[in-house]
């Protein structure tokens, strides 16, 4: 499965974005997506994560109410919606597709390329 990663850009804060992930193959449906970032020297985290249907979520507690998951399978898509940015939500956002409903990114097989997500204070 190839993954597209885009919507990034530049905004302030308090301001928002939605970032997509657009997957290649109609098996998109089989997998878990998670949405990883990561700052410049900083580890690679986990932000949000939803499960095959769509009816399952979960999120980092640094952006919990803030990020909304959501995915369509009929269009291989999943967004991340981000409202409230901040400063500290300034990374490189991967998403990654994989079979386990988990936040740990090694759990992940497939990664897109990123998208850049930079918030001015």
């Amino acid at each position: 499965v190839q993954l597209q990663a885009s919507g990034g850009g530049l905004v302030q804060a308090g301001g928002s974005l939605r970032v997509s992930c657009q997957a290649s193959e109609r098996t998109f449906s089989s997998y878990v997506v998670g949405w990883f970032r990561q700052a410049p020297g900083k580890e690679r985290e986990f932000v949000a994560r939803i499960n095959r249907s769509g009816g399952n979520t979960a999120y980092a507690d640094s952006v919990k109410g803030r990020f909304t998951i959501s995915r369509d399978n009929a269009k291989n898509t999943v967004l991340l919606q981000m409202n409230s940015l901040k400063p500290e939500d300034t990374a490189v956002y991967y998403c990654a597709a994989g079979g386990y409903y988990s936040g740990s990114s090694n759990q992940y097989i497939y990664w897109g390329q990123g998208t850049q997500v930079t918030v001015s204070s």
